[in-house]
């Protein structure tokens, strides 16, 4: 009776979320957010295949481009499409490069902050007790601090680097994931399951993450897809202040920096067009997080 039960329930909730993931997916926000972030993520991807010069190849750049309108064309006979900034790169070339190195920084900050997340946050919904009080004060302290302050301390100890942001993004965010992890499991370990997994003798290693991480995986897809953008956010403030990125490694955060001091000069592309590409790409990931969280919702009902 239970097992009959049980298979029509899974036959119920496959049915919702099938007809959840079609309605979302027809969505033209969606397929505009999926396509637009599909498109971004291949030009990061094929960066050097597809700009058309390498911005800091010192043999291509030429002081002789120097903040270029858009559509003029360079000492090397290429067109600009995007303007130039005023040392003579390509900005479409210098957006494409910079959207490689911004969401290298944000995907890996997130994987390693995921990580520490989801180990103390199932350390301490498991145990509970002494264990969890003291790693949760720890998280309370974490998120008691401002994220971008607490990357802006780091960074003035660490010094510039990629992997010195990707560390100071990494510390900022894995409390936030711990907690959510720990909400979402300590309701699974109140379940008759894991009790049972524990009078059949099974190791608390392998119920811990064969049983209670499976199960409180779900609200972390979500989260997982709107902290990256979050990165992408704060790894951008942080280059614009100097503290991010090397100037050989560019971002869009950098990118935007560049060209700050000649807005008012009249060269606004060189920071307008790479401030609309970090919109765009914060935009639609936070779009597809939406979308995401309106899918794998429990309490959806047609």
């Amino acid at each position: 009776m239970i097992d009959k039960v049980s298979a029509s329930e899974k036959g119920l909730m496959a049915f919702l979320y099938s007809k959840s993931l079609f309605r979302n997916l027809s969505n033209p926000t969606t397929l505009i957010s999926v396509f637009l972030l599909s498109f971004i993520i291949g030009c990061a991807i094929f960066a050097p295949f597809i700009a058309p010069t390498d911005p800091y190849d010192l043999e291509v750049v030429s002081i002789m481009d120097g903040r270029l309108a858009p559509g003029e064309k360079m000492f090397n006979g290429n067109i600009a499409w995007l303007g130039t900034d005023g040392a003579g790169r390509d900005v479409l070339s210098a957006i494409i490069f910079g959207l490689r190195t911004s969401l290298i920084v944000a995907i890996s900050s997130a994987l390693i902050a995921l990580g520490i997340g989801i180990f103390v946050g199932l350390l301490a919904a498991f145990y509970g007790g002494k264990i969890d009080s003291f790693l949760m004060r720890i998280v309370d302290i974490q998120l008691s601090f401002p994220a971008i302050l607490v990357a802006l301390v780091l960074l003035a100890l660490l010094g510039k680097g990629v992997d010195k942001v990707i560390i100071a993004l990494a510390v900022v965010q894995w409390a936030i994931y711990a907690r959510t992890v720990r909400a979402a499991a300590t309701v699974e370990r109140r379940k008759e399951y894991i009790e049972a997994a524990s009078c059949l003798g099974l190791s608390n290693s392998r119920i811990i993450w064969k049983h209670l991480l499976p199960n409180s995986i779900t609200p972390l897809i979500v989260l997982a897809t709107l902290q990256t953008a979050h990165s992408i956010s704060i790894e951008a403030t942080l280059s614009f202040l100097g503290v991010g990125v090397p100037i050989t490694e560019p971002s869009l955060g950098s990118l935007i920096s560049n060209g700050f001091d000649f807005i008012l000069s009249g060269a606004y592309w060189i920071t307008f067009f790479p401030g609309i590409m970090l919109l765009a790409t914060v935009a639609a990931i936070n779009v597809l997080g939406d979308q995401i969280r309106a899918i794998l919702n429990p309490r959806f009902t047609e």
